[in-house]
C-alpha cells in the first residue's frame, strides 16, 4: 500500500523543531554579545538618564532635583549655539556628501582609465582619523601659510579666505574637512551599488532613447534605495558624534561659535565636573536620535510588512 502525501508529511512536520530551537549553537554563541549589549548599552543609557535628574557634580549622587538640569540646559547660550551648529553641519553634510559621493561613483562607473588609482586617492582621506584631518585642514585654511597665502602669491593679493577665524562661517571650514574625509567612503558604497545594476537596464534605456542623466534619476537611483539608506545612516552617525574634528580644528572657537553637542557633553562631564548637566545633554542627544529613528523604522519595516 502506497502512503499518501498527507500521511508522509504529517510526522515530518511534527518532528520539525520550532523556530526558536533551530541553530542552537549559533544562539548560544550570541549570548555573550547580547548580554554585553544589554549591560553596556541599555544599562549605561538607563544610568545616564536616571542621573540626569540629579545634581551630581564630580561624582554621581542620588539627590534628585527633577527637570532642573534640563531647564538649565535649554537656557544656556552655549547649548543653543551647539544645536544650531549641528543642524547646519548636518544638513549640509548629508546633502553634499551624498551628492559628491554619488557623482564620483557615477564617473568611476563609466570604466575610466586608472580607476583603481582614483579609488585609492578618493578613499585615502577616510583612512585618516578626524584628529589628523582636522589638524591638516587647520594648516590648509591658515591665512598666513595656507590656501589664502598661496592664492595671494599667485597675484590675487586681495583674496581673503579665513573661515576658521570668522565666527560667521567657521562651521563651513569644518564642513570642508568633514566632506573631504567622508565622500570617499560614500563613493565606494555607491560604486558597489552601481556595479550591482544589471547592464541590460542600461541597454533598455538606450533603446528607449532615455538620456543618461534621466536614466540615473528615474531608474538607477530608485533601484539603489537600500544603498542610499545605508549611506544616510553612516553619515548621520558621524554627524551626531562630531567632536574630534571640532577639537582639532577650532576647539569650539572663535569663542563658542563652533561648539557642538558632543563637545558640550565632554566639557561638562570632565572639565566643568558637572556630571548631571553632561548627562542631561547626552540624554537630549539620544532623544533626538530616537525621534528620527522610530518614524523611519516604522515606515521602513512596518510599511513593508503591511505591504
Amino acid at each position: 500500500m502506497t502512503a499518501t502525501s498527507e500521511q508522509i508529511g504529517t510526522p515530518i512536520a511534527a518532528k520539525r523543531p520550532s523556530r526558536w530551537l533551530r541553530n542552537p549553537m549559533a544562539k548560544i554563541a550570541s549570548i555573550p554579545m547580547i548580554l554585553t549589549a544589554l549591560v553596556v548599552f541599555v544599562g549605561g543609557t538607563t544610568w545616564t538618564v536616571v542621573y540626569s535628574f540629579t545634581d551630581s557634580k564630580l561624582l554621581p549622587r542620588e539627590n534628585f532635583v527633577g527637570f532642573d538640569q534640563y531647564e538649565r540646559l535649554w537656557s544656556t547660550a552655549r547649548w543653543m549655539v551647539s544645536i544650531k551648529n549641528l543642524a547646519l553641519y548636518g544638513v549640509c553634510s548629508l546633502v553634499l556628501t551624498l551628492t559628491i559621493g554619488f557623482i564620483l561613483a557615477a564617473l568611476l562607473d563609466r570604466k575610466v582609465r586608472f580607476e583603481g588609482a582614483f579609488r585609492t586617492i578618493f578613499l585615502y582621506p577616510f583612512a585618516l582619523s578626524f584628529v589628523v584631518t582636522g589638524l591638516a585642514w587647520q594648516w590648509i585654511l591658515n591665512p598666513d601659510f595656507g590656501l589664502q597665502n598661496l592664492v595671494r602669491e599667485w597675484g590675487w593679493t586681495s583674496f581673503t579666505f579665513d573661515p576658521l577665524n570668522n565666527p560667521d562661517i567657521v562651521m563651513f571650514g569644518l564642513l570642508i574637512a568633514g566632506i573631504w574625509q567622508g565622500s570617499g567612503l560614500i563613493m565606494c558604497i555607491m560604486l558597489a551599488g552601481l556595479r550591482g545594476i544589471d547592464e541590460d537596464i542600461w541597454k533598455a534605456a538606450r533603446v528607449d532613447g532615455i538620456g543618461t542623466i534621466k536614466t540615473y534619476v528615474v531608474i538607477i537611483i530608485p533601484m539603489m534605495r537600500p544603498v542610499f539608506i545605508t549611506s544616510l545612516v553612516l553619515i548621520a552617525s558621524g554627524i551626531i558624534k562630531l567632536y574630534d574634528l571640532v577639537v582639532a580644528q577650532t576647539n569650539g572657537g572663535p569663542g563658542i561659535s563652533s561648539e557642538v553637542p558632543a563637545k558640550y557633553v565632554i566639557n561638562y562631564m570632565f572639565q566643568a565636573q558637572n556630571l548631571a548637566q553632561g548627562f542631561a545633554a547626552s540624554t537630549m542627544m539620544l532623544l533626538s536620535v530616537v525621534i528620527i529613528l522610530i518614524p523611519w523604522a516604522y515606515l521602513e519595516f512596518g510599511g513593508r510588512k503591511r505591504g
